[in-house]
């Protein structure tokens, strides 16, 4: 009797599940792939006002998720946090906020949450780094310097690195992609800043006094050449006084400037008292327009960005005062296009 002989797999059995094994190696490896290469999750970003949150938008790209606590209209001086701006906060990854005693209040509550939250209080980082060029003494507040930075460009691009940095210290992946979005930032408020000095450069050298509501102007006015008087101080904590009015009144009638500018974040009231008092003093003045000082404007809107909200501000006082606002930098030209802007 023959002892049977053990059943071998057919060659083409063995070949196919070879050919199998190796697509399932492939395919795993492709998966693997697939998976390293996939972006990291954005840094939950909470910034409280829409200047710092604009930044942090432009500089972190892809690699941030940024709410904002403070909207259009806000004033930061007298603002309050609500019980859902304080859990917002205590969930971010990363709280930026401006410093410098701006946020008021709140100042309180972003002291005791950066003991366990990375903070960044990114005037105060720009103001360490150009030190030299701060408004302080006269210009001061409870000991603070004048924390409006914003509204000079050149200034406040100081500020595209350290935001790149904070955010690649925690997304360390996305270092290369927001330090080249910083430099990019830079770029663009470098053109912006060179626009606004050419523009206001041509208003009649006596109409170059900014008369606004409070003295948020002063970066403003030092970066392109203007005198500015705010009829309220630094802060809007306190409220313009019959004193304060008549003064700033006998300054435009002195100095015959034909416009006084509101703010968005402040009651007319005091610019329109400035008007009236100017008119019993047998003078007349325009009210130019409504400046972003201590806000942007609409979420949406080109006003609701930075450079739009610098855009605005410059036409309108140019425009007012009796100059002529310069073309619009080629290095701006494509944020123009996508605000449908000339």
């Amino acid at each position: 009797m023959r002892t049977p002989r053990p059943l071998r797999p057919a060659a083409g059995g063995l070949a196919r599940r070879a050919v199998a094994a190796i697509l399932v190696a492939a395919l795993a490896a492709s998966l693997a792939g697939i998976a390293l290469a996939q972006p990291p999750a954005p840094v939950r970003v909470v910034a409280t006002t829409a200047m710092v949150a604009d930044m942090a938008r432009e500089v972190g790209g892809g690699c941030v998720e940024v709410t904002a606590l403070m909207g259009p209209g806000i004033d930061p001086h007298l603002y309050r946090a609500s019980a859902g701006d304080v859990d917002r906060l205590a969930r971010a990854e990363l709280i930026v906020h401006n410093g410098l005693g701006l946020e008021g209040q709140l100042g309180a509550v972003l002291d005791r949450l950066g003991e366990r939250i990375p903070t960044l209080a990114l005037a105060e980082r720009v103001a360490t780094a150009a030190a030299d060029r701060l408004l302080e003494g006269e210009d001061a507040y409870e000991g603070r310097p004048d924390p409006h930075l914003w509204l000079d460009a050149g200034l406040w691009s100081g500020g595209a690195v350290i935001m790149a940095d904070a955010i690649a210290g925690l997304r360390p992946a996305c270092r290369d992609d927001v330090h080249a979005r910083a430099g990019d930032y830079v770029a663009l408020f470098d053109a912006l800043d060179a626009w606004a000095a050419a523009s206001v450069a041509s208003v009649p050298t006596g109409h170059r006094t900014l008369v606004t509501s409070h003295d948020a102007f002063r970066y403003f006015g030092r970066a392109y050449g203007l005198e500015v008087h705010g009829i309220e101080g630094i802060s809007t904590e306190s409220e313009a006084s019959i004193a304060d009015i008549r003064a700033t009144a006998d300054l435009v009638v002195a100095t015959g400037v034909p416009a006084i500018f509101v703010e968005s974040t402040i009651s007319p009231r005091t610019i329109e008292a400035v008007r009236a008092a100017v008119r019993d003093r047998g003078g007349d003045v325009a009210i130019g327009g409504s400046l972003y000082g201590d806000a942007m404007g609409e979420a949406g809107t080109a006003e609701g960005t930075i450079v739009g909200m610098l855009r605005h501000n410059v036409v309108t006082v140019v425009t007012a005062l009796g100059g002529e606002v310069a073309p619009w930098p080629d290095p701006l030209t494509g944020w123009a296009q996508a605000w449908g802007l000339p």
